[in-house]
């Protein structure tokens, strides 16, 4: 008895160390997006910004490496006296992918900055470097890199800290691939997409792209596992039903950038009513 009561107020404690980081953590991810959102190709950006930004995005790595640690630690050692938060997981799963993201665009900024600035200064003709971008579902380059950096996050994402005995646990969940990103284009009249454009609004790191007059198209990242029925669903929302009903709508489900690079995207081209092979798709 004695020692079940010192394993449950140890487990206490440790609950309250990561309710606390976790209330840090948020105000942490309040302060980087504020940060980050200041930052643009088209601006000087200050050398203490920088500085405060990548410490920042350091801060937020460690408050998460701590919850993570101490997690582990809870579900492994004392498993019997804890309740996992499947709330917290959700939402600490969340500002990893959301944080790497802004990160990532952060420094692709900068890149883009230097490369301005060393052209007015009449030096070489150097660009920021570009990796080589597979299908272009955007016109934008930074919307392609930013879907191209999304899918990479979404590779890279842990759900959780896991054990030695959870590794094979951990390869199936990733290779089953619960994580994607559903590309949607819809298309009908310009009107109609205007209405529906300024009606879209989207998380973050969520994209959306004026294509043609008639054509709008974007791009939601999925941290669980989500079927395009639950997609149309979430674009429905920004119509009403008859609204809808007026629109051709075609949408793909992609896990990376193979997905990306396969020939039978390049086969919809610019036809958002086609239904293409080998993906799962629906034409809502």
């Amino acid at each position: 008895m004695v020692e079940k009561a010192r394993f449950q107020a140890h487990v206490a404690n440790l609950g309250q160390i990561v309710k606390s980081t976790h209330f840090d953590l948020r105000e942490t991810m309040d302060l980087f997006q504020e940060m980050c959102l200041r930052v643009s190709s088209e601006r000087i950006v200050p050398t203490e910004m920088v500085t405060d930004i990548r410490q920042t995005y350091k801060e937020i790595q460690d408050h998460l490496a701590k919850i993570r640690g101490i997690d582990q630690l809870l579900q492994g050692k004392y498993k019997g006296y804890y309740r996992r938060d499947s709330g917290r997981e959700r939402e600490l799963m969340e500002f990893a992918f959301l944080a790497k993201s802004l990160y990532s665009k952060f420094e692709y900024t900068l890149q883009e900055i230097d490369a301005k600035r060393k052209l007015r200064a009449g030096g070489e003709h150097i660009v920021a470097h570009r990796p080589r971008l597979p299908f272009p579902w955007f016109h934008s380059e930074e919307n392609q890199m930013i879907l191209v950096r999304n899918l990479q996050n979404l590779q890279e994402l842990d759900y959780k800290a896991w054990s030695d005995s959870e590794s094979a646990q951990r390869r199936r969940i990733i290779w089953d691939g619960l994580r994607s990103v559903s590309l949607f284009a819809l298309s009908g009249e310009g009107p109609l997409i205007d209405n529906l454009q300024s009606r879209m609004h989207l998380r973050e790191y969520d994209i959306k792209e004026r294509l043609t007059k008639e054509e709008l198209r974007g791009a939601l990242t999925h941290l669980r596992e989500i079927s395009l029925s639950e997609v149309e669903t979430i674009l429905r929302r920004f119509t009403d039903t008859s609204e809808f009903l007026k629109l051709k709508c075609l949408l793909f489900t992609i896990q990376s950038r193979q997905d990306l690079e396969k020939e039978i995207l390049g086969s919809a081209g610019n036809r958002p009513h086609r239904r293409p092979e080998k993906f799962p798709r629906s034409s809502c």
